[in-house]
Formats: structure tokens, C-alpha cells, sequence
């Protein structure tokens, strides 16, 4: 007997325990949330552009300035166009002249020629004549059909000349401030073309409505909706949080100068709730996007799961892997599979397979990717506790 217990004394002193921290399974509140960066921006924001060539002859605003809608804001050079529409204005009293001119040739013409019919019905004049007579007043009435559309055309030339001479005047199309003013009194405006842009005058940006701007990696846009709740820290405001609301979501990704092997980011639009009175246009930001949230669940931490090959006889049915984590039972742990739910900040909802109370293995890692079993553990307190 005292053989025995010695040979199985030294049996249990060769199997080694693992050393390990273990938590209790408790309930906890969850939001599942997604990180991202971007930039303030206005709701609205309007580039006034150069619409027409011309010189720049008077700046009526400021950089910073308020202005309303229909507020006056600068003006060009308008010599040539008021030019051009007084050209266009005496092309068409010309016509009118003409086409008067026109319609009395016309009338004569038209006598003329019903008289040569009559004479020709009496047999009086030759076939000739007659179709001599209908030649001129064919002629005449295309002359005045000429002329109408001369005036016709000098109409649509004149409406050209003073649309281009309208665009010389620049008004605010909206309520804003001036939030960039690039141009100064002589300096010539150019319009864009296909690989050029036109010159941009000014920025108008109405600030009461303000936006962020974020990217976001392609893996987590997925599980963005419009209307989910976020909360924006601004670079320049470190001690303020603000509220937002998602409210657009990019259909394509963003379009990058790297390689394409990279991976895409989408653009998602963030409205802010209550921006405070100092907020910019430009500032640096960064959103934390609550995309779940559920209250009193089960939960465990995350460094609790493990991922393990299964069984030989599970693999036929379902994945070669399976996730769970390790319960601890009389020193030593069982591997328990397990359905997840949201993820929180460091949690995971456990939606089954296992129940509250229950002593698991959250720790370290070394330890975890080397229990099986039936293992035998030692418990040890956590760094944190310790100091």
C-alpha cells in the first residue's frame, strides 16, 4: 500500500499545472461600435466659379463675412457683353426694316401675280409669263421667311449676349459665411474647360448644418445603417464629445492614387447634433459609430474564445473549426462551444452555450493555446488586482 500511494504521488507530480486567470460569467451592457477618421464639413458648401472670362473690377465681401441669399458679391468687367447685346439689339431693328421691305415686295408681287393668272385664264398672256410672275412671288415669299428667321436667330443671340452679361454679377445663392475668399480687384477670372478648371472665386458654406466626414475599411461599412447613432471627438476640441447621426452611406468605394490591392475605404456621412458656435470647416475628427447595443446580456471577454480543430466525427457535419472557450471544473477545464452575438469594446455576447456564473479561462494567451482537456490549472490573480 505504501508502494501505491508513493508511485501515485509521484504520477500527480509529474503532471504539470498550468498557470492561468479566470473571470466569472456575468451580465454586462454592449454597443458594438465602429472607429473611424475624417473632416468637419458644412451641409452645404458652394464653389462660385467663373462662368465667363472677364476682370475682376469689384470685390464687395470678405473672407469670414455673412451673407444672404441674393446678397451682392463681386462684379466683372462687362464692356464686351454690354457690347455684344447692343450689337445684337440693332441686328434685329435691322431686320424688322428689312423683313417691313420684305412683306411690301411680297404684297406687290402677290397682285402681280393674281392678275397674270386672270389674264392667262383669258387667254391673253403666254405660259411663260404667267410662270414668270409665279417665280417672283415664290422668290418673295422666301425672302420674308429668310428674313424672319434672321430675326429669329438675332432674338436667340441677343438672349446668349444677355445671359453671358447677367453672369458678370455675382450673387449669394444661399445663406452662408465667406469661409474662403481667393481672388482679388484686377485679377482676370477664367472659366474652366475639359482639362482645366475654372478659376473658384469664393466659398460660400452655410455652417448651421454640420457634417463629418469619415472613411471607413470595407469590412465594417457593411454594418453601418443610416440613422445609427455616433459620437465625434474633434482634434481641435479634446475635451468635447458630440452627438451625430448617420445620414448617408457611399453605394462605391473611394477612389485612391495607391495600388488597388489595397484595402477600399467608403465615404459615410455623419450629422452632427448641436456642433458647437467655434466648429470649423477642415477640423480633424474622429467617430466612434454605434452600429449595436443591447443591455444586461451574458458576456465574456474576448480574449476568452478560442478557436480549436473539431472532432473527427464533427468535421463531416459542419466546419473543420469550432470557438468556445474553457470552463473550469474541480482545478482542471472543459472546452465549451459557444454562439457569439455582438462584439463590444473588450466583451463578446455569448447567445448560448453557457450559463452565468460559470468560471472560465480569460488568460494569457500562452496558456490558452496549450490547454486541452481535462488540463490541470492553477488560478492566478490578475496583474491589475495584484497592484
Amino acid at each position: 500500500m505504501i508502494g501505491l500511494i508513493i508511485i501515485f504521488n509521484l504520477q500527480s507530480q509529474r503532471e504539470k499545472a498550468i498557470k492561468v486567470t479566470v473571470e466569472k460569467v456575468e451580465k454586462h451592457d454592449l454597443a458594438s461600435t465602429i472607429s473611424a477618421s475624417g473632416e468637419i464639413k458644412p451641409k452645404k458648401n458652394v464653389n462660385i466659379s467663373a462662368q465667363v472670362p472677364g476682370r475682376i473690377i469689384k470685390i464687395s465681401v470678405e473672407e469670414g463675412q455673412r451673407v444672404k441669399a441674393g446678397d451682392f458679391l463681386m462684379k466683372l468687367d462687362s464692356t464686351q457683353y454690354e457690347a455684344n447685346a447692343e450689337r445684337d439689339q440693332a441686328l434685329i431693328h435691322l431686320y424688322r426694316t428689312e423683313l417691313i421691305k420684305a412683306e411690301a415686295r411680297l404684297k406687290k408681287d402677290t397682285s402681280f401675280y393674281e392678275r397674270q393668272k386672270k389674264l392667262y385664264e383669258e387667254q391673253l398672256l403666254s405660259k411663260e409669263q404667267l410662270e414668270e410672275a409665279k417665280t417672283l412671288y415664290e422668290i418673295s415669299i422666301a425672302q420674308q421667311q429668310s428674313i424672319r428667321y434672321q430675326i429669329d436667330q438675332a432674338r436667340a443671340s441677343l438672349q446668349s449676349s444677355m445671359d453671358n452679361l447677367r453672369k458678370t454679377a455675382y450673387n449669394s445663392p444661399i445663406d452662408g459665411i465667406i469661409t474662403s475668399l481667393r481672388i482679388e480687384e484686377g485679377e482676370i477670372a477664367m472659366i474652366g474647360t475639359m482639362n482645366n478648371p475654372g478659376t473658384v472665386l469664393m466659398t460660400i458654406a452655410d455652417l448651421s448644418v454640420m457634417e463629418v466626414e469619415v472613411e471607413v475599411d470595407e469590412t465594417d461599412v457593411i454594418g453601418i445603417k443610416i440613422g445609427h447613432q455616433a459620437e465625434v471627438r474633434i482634434d481641435a476640441l479634446p475635451d468635447q464629445k458630440v452627438g451625430g447621426i448617420v445620414t448617408e452611406i457611399g453605394s462605391s468605394a473611394l477612389q485612391k492614387l495607391t495600388s488597388s490591392q489595397e484595402s477600399k475605404d467608403f465615404k459615410v456621412i455623419i450629422t452632427l447634433e448641436s456642433p458647437p458656435e467655434n466648429l470649423k470647416p477642415g477640423l480633424s475628427a474622429s467617430a466612434d459609430i454605434t452600429t449595436a447595443e443591447k443591455k444586461d446580456v451574458l458576456a465574456v471577454p474576448i480574449s476568452a474564445l478560442v478557436l480549436r480543430e473539431k472532432e473527427e466525427e464533427e468535421k463531416k457535419k459542419n466546419e473543420e473549426q469550432e470557438e468556445g472557450v474553457y470552463v473550469v471544473e474541480n482545478s482542471r477545464v472543459k472546452f465549451c462551444p459557444v454562439e457569439k452575438g455582438i462584439m463590444g469594446e473588450m466583451m463578446i455576447e455569448i447567445i448560448s452555450g453557457l450559463e452565468e456564473g460559470k468560471e472560465i479561462v480569460v488568460g494569457p494567451y500562452s496558456a490558452l493555446r496549450q490547454l486541452k482537456d481535462e488540463m490541470l490549472i492553477k488560478v492566478e490573480e490578475k496583474k491589475e488586482e495584484e497592484k
